[in-house]
């Protein structure tokens, strides 16, 4: 797996990935429930995901410590195996929108490109982060489906 990091601007980041595994898989992991659960902390039996613009989403996400935490959002730009933009809800009422870019590298490899733009550097730091650990949780599962 190859990895890199750029911060784009004063709050915004992107992180890439380039994973052993197609397109489809990538795709898969990240919008059917009995895949992205696998590997990205949700609770199964809590996950709801319309997967089209405009479509809702919602997860109750644990922690490693096992405190458990819920998330509701919504899609924007859905292209299958392509892009999808996933909206997710803040406690102050307003969202912020992780857009993710897939690309084909053909021999069963697939490099994701996740970019957000947030409102305070702690926010950036804090989402920065946990895509690192989202995509690194992904990386692991894909090459196994």
């Amino acid at each position: 797996m190859d990895m890199s990091e750029t911060t784009t601007s004063s709050y915004s980041y992107t992180l890439t990935r380039e994973l052993d595994a197609p397109v489809e898989n990538v795709w898969a992991a990240w919008t059917q429930p009995d895949h992205y659960a696998q590997w990205s902390g949700a609770v199964r039996s809590s996950l709801r995901m319309d997967v089209r613009p405009g479509g809702a989403w919602q997860a109750t996400m644990s922690a490693p410590d096992g405190s458990e935490f819920p998330l509701t959002g919504s899609y924007g730009e859905v292209v299958e195996n392509r892009r999808l933009d996933v909206a997710m809800d803040l406690p102050d009422g307003d969202s912020t929108v992780m857009a993710m870019e897939f690309t084909d590298l053909g021999g069963q490899r697939t490099r994701i490109t996740v970019s957000q733009s947030c409102a305070t550097p702690e926010a950036r730091d804090g989402s920065e982060q946990g895509s690192g650990m989202l995509l690194d949780g992904l990386a692991a599962y894909v090459p196994t489906i």
